[in-house]
């Protein structure tokens, strides 16, 4: 099982050399390990949980045309190459259609232990400080203004409506980072949350002070 995960890791490392810095190979390996923290503290199918945060992001659907059946079949066949078991493969790919955000509104079709586990460690990376520089750097990936006093965020978005906006960054904050502290799912990925949450609270109280021209 360990020749799975050493494969995997250098198959997404080539995978991802010249993905964006906020859905690259760093990302992964960050995913990657908080998942490893959070599986040490609750009973799981850790070769599962590897896999699917390994393979997670092998094709996120927003640098595909929204296509998110990608992902899970490159998934499917990377491991089918590597001789996973089936069942092992199966969860994996059900890991991975479910994991997203999609506007926070989507009924998940599949949950495990597994699932959560990689969806805290997956949410864990989109706040605090890494999160708030993950914000910034995609949204200058795509030429979005930093934040605009007259666009509101747009909350309990449909998942077609939050796959197509084009809103500043800072309501990306209120419309996504700031609802996935109370959408955590284990109680070391809720813990983890906290203080990543305070700091995005902090960052936000800062922003607004010195776009108003305050100290």
């Amino acid at each position: 099982m360990s020749r799975w995960i050493d494969t995997t890791i250098i198959h997404v490392k080539q995978v991802l050399s010249n993905a964006e810095a906020g859905h690259d190979w760093f990302h992964i390996e960050r995913v990657y390990r908080n998942a490893m923290h959070i599986a040490q503290t609750i009973e799981c199918n850790v070769t599962v949980v590897q896999l699917a945060a390994l393979l997670h992001d092998i094709a996120d659907s927003k640098f595909h045309e929204g296509d998110e059946s990608i992902g899970p079949l490159k998934a499917k066949e990377w491991m089918e190459s590597i001789a996973v078991d089936a069942t092992v493969i199966n969860h994996v790919v059900k890991i991975i259609q479910n994991i997203s955000f999609k506007g926070g509104n989507i009924s998940q079709d599949f949950n495990s232990v597994e699932l959560q586990i990689v969806q805290d460690a997956d949410r864990l990376d989109a706040i605090g400080a890494i999160g708030i520089a993950r914000a910034f750097h995609y949204g200058g990936f795509k030429n979005r203004l930093l934040y605009d006093p007259n666009v509101a965020p747009i909350m309990n978005m449909d998942k077609e409506t939050y796959k197509k906006s084009t809103a500043p960054t800072i309501n990306h904050f209120y419309e996504k980072l700031l609802l996935l502290k109370n959408r955590m799912n284990t109680p070391t990925g809720k813990a983890m949350a906290e203080k990543r949450h305070a700091f995005m609270e902090q960052f936000l109280s800062h922003f607004y002070a010195e776009w108003e021209g305050g100290e």
